[in-house]
């Protein structure tokens, strides 16, 4: 399983680096939209929303509010390349990391909407859509930022990537610091394979390529500790993803969420954590300035 999960990776990471790094914004709001969508199609699976008709709704709901908030970005001039406005993104992206603190509370009833009754499905499709929109606006809000920086590329593609580095570090250190030190179990009731050394391994990690991939964005010495806090609470924040779908998949008795990917499972199963940690990550680089 470790080297289907490694070769899978080494495949999506320089695909995903390079979309980052060389498309424009309005290109990668559309591709994303698409990934956050399909993980959004295997989330009703957990909620389970079996009938297809029903799921198609859904999507085409959530679709329409992403293009709806686009729509409502625009800006009106005269000018050939009006930025558009970032204001319904950034308010989207502070209700993601309210609700991500709510979610905490949920992860301490594991009991809570496990029941498949129509209540249940109705807050677990509410969590869907204040976890997937927020995530996906905080994307745009952090990519759209426009200086020129390291090769000619606009800033705000490389503190995305710093963004997702921090979770894809968080990713790798737990996991292999959880297998070669995991003993003391994080959440054994939701995720059993989660150990107290593996939450300290991520957080070294993603720190550290936090620190690193933002010197690349431009970030200043004085910046470097305000960026490694942020890098730290995203990555906490990644760990409440992680274990919010793990609560779901353990309420409907699966173990992934699909099998798109080789040795990862679903689209869902890789982007948990992104999209706790990308609204966290966007509010405290506003916060803090860098």
């Amino acid at each position: 399983m470790t080297r289907t999960r490694l070769l899978a990776a080494l495949v999506m990471a320089p695909v995903a680096i390079a979309a980052i790094l060389l498309l424009s914004t309005p290109w990668v709001i559309a591709l994303t939209a698409v990934l956050f969508l399909i993980g959004l199609w295997e989330w009703f699976d957990l909620a389970e929303i079996e009938d297809t008709l029903s799921r198609t709704v859904l999507l085409v709901v959530h679709m329409a509010l992403m293009v709806a908030i686009v729509w409502a970005s625009r800006t009106s001039g005269l000018g050939a390349a009006q930025a558009p406005s970032m204001v319904l993104f950034k308010i989207a992206s502070l209700v993601g990391v309210v609700w991500w603190l709510l979610a905490l509370l949920w992860l301490q009833r594991f009991n809570f909407a496990s029941d498949h009754r129509t209540y249940a499905r109705m807050f677990k499709l509410a969590a869907a859509a204040l976890s997937v929109i927020p995530a996906w606006c905080a994307m745009a809000w952090i990519h759209a930022e426009g200086p020129i920086g390291l090769g000619g590329l606009p800033v705000g593609h490389w503190w995305l990537l710093t963004a997702l580095a921090v979770v894809w570090a968080a990713d790798s250190g737990a996991y292999f610091a959880g297998r070669k030190f995991g003993m003391l179990k994080l959440a054994p009731r939701v995720s059993p394979n989660k150990t107290v050394e593996g939450l300290v391994g991520g957080a070294i990690a993603s720190v550290a390529a936090g620190v690193g991939f933002s010197m690349l964005a431009g970030a200043t010495t004085a910046q470097l500790p305000w960026v490694a806090l942020v890098s730290l609470v995203a990555m906490l924040f990644s760990v409440v993803g992680d274990l919010f779908e793990s609560l779901l998949k353990r309420h409907v008795g699966v173990k992934d969420s699909g099998h798109l990917i080789p040795g990862h499972g679903g689209i869902l199963d890789r982007i948990d954590g992104v999209l706790a940690a990308l609204p966290v990550f966007a509010l405290g680089k506003a916060i803090f300035e860098f």
